[in-house]
This record gives structure tokens, sequence and C-alpha cells, in this order.
């Protein structure tokens, strides 16, 4: 099946943070406090995502206080942190909205996601991922991780499914734009 068929199928949009919604890099301060930093673009696009109907989400190895914030700021309805064995948490998920693999893409950038890779309707992975992951996709972004990949993929989603013009061209209230962009 075509990455475009396989597309046009899908109803949540499920992403890894370190690696794929950032750069995979974490800066710990003395306090033990952390921050990461999240591309504007990516933001855009999950909540161009939910205009057209999609759901997206979080499946985290790490938990992290501004994994958090940022999920909160996007609207994300779907945040699992500190989940170790991410096909568990993916069963969860399914299960929790009665979806099917199939309606299911997921953007994975190391080895912990490659068991949930395998299942998904439309396996992605960023630019900069591990060989063994990139291997296995079906998809690939020409963008790495925390740089622009997530609305690479959300992108191709929403022109599998003929959502890209209406939605990206629908004026979008300028006060969401700025808190959620």
């Amino acid at each position: 099946m075509s990455v475009q068929n396989k597309a046009s199928r899908i109803r949540l949009l499920l992403f890894d943070v370190d690696g794929v919604l950032t750069d995979g890099r974490i800066e710990i301060r003395p306090d033990g406090t952390e921050s990461k930093c999240f591309h504007i673009r990516d933001g855009a696009a999950i909540m161009w995502a939910h205009r057209a109907g999609l759901l997206t989400g979080i499946l985290s190895a790490r938990t992290s206080v501004a994994t958090t914030l940022r999920a909160r700021q996007l609207e994300m309805p779907i945040v699992l942190q500190g989940v170790r064995a991410k096909l568990s948490g993916y069963e969860q998920i399914l299960a929790n909205y009665q979806l099917a693999d199939t309606e299911v893409a997921y953007m994975g950038d190391d080895l912990l996601d490659l068991a949930v890779l395998a299942r998904v309707g439309l396996s992605a992975a960023p630019a900069d991922a591990a060989v063994d992951v990139r291997q296995k996709v079906d998809w690939t972004s020409s963008t790495r991780g925390g740089k622009g990949a997530v609305r690479d993929l959300i992108e191709l989603v929403l022109k599998a499914q003929s959502l890209w013009p209406p939605t990206v061209e629908t004026p979008a209230d300028p006060e969401s734009v700025l808190s959620h962009g």
C-alpha cells in the first residue's frame, strides 16, 4: 500500500517528543529544571491538524514539565509521558479512543519507538532518526527532528485527505496563531 493511501486513513497523529518535536537536546540547569526547544512550524501544523478534525498526541518515555506545557498550549488531547514500554502506552491509546492501527500515524526517532512504528498504519521518522528507524518506517521527512519534521508529516496526511488547502487557507484567529503557533 502506498504512503498516500496509508496517510488517507489517519485519524490520530502521535509523536515521540525528544528527537521528533525537539532536536533531542535537553538543557538541565544547576537548579535541576530543564528546557527544550519546540519549532513554531510544528505547533502551527498541529493546530491545523486539529482544525481538520484529526486527533494529536504525545507518547514519550521521559516525563518533562516542558512537554506538558507545550502539549497544553497546543491543546493536544493525548499526552502519555514516562512510558518505558511504548507499545503498552500505544495500546492504551487505541483502546481509549477506539482506534485501529491503520488509523494512527506515529513519528519516532530511536530504537524505543520501533515496536510502535511496526504496528501503526503510517510509520514516520525525522531525517536524523537512528538508521535502524529510518530503514523500517514507511516515510522519512527531509527535515530533522525539532526543525519542522512534524509539520512535514502533518502536511503529508492533510494533502492525502484533500484537507491541506481548505485547512491552511482558512483565516485563523490571530490570537490563536500567536498563542499556539
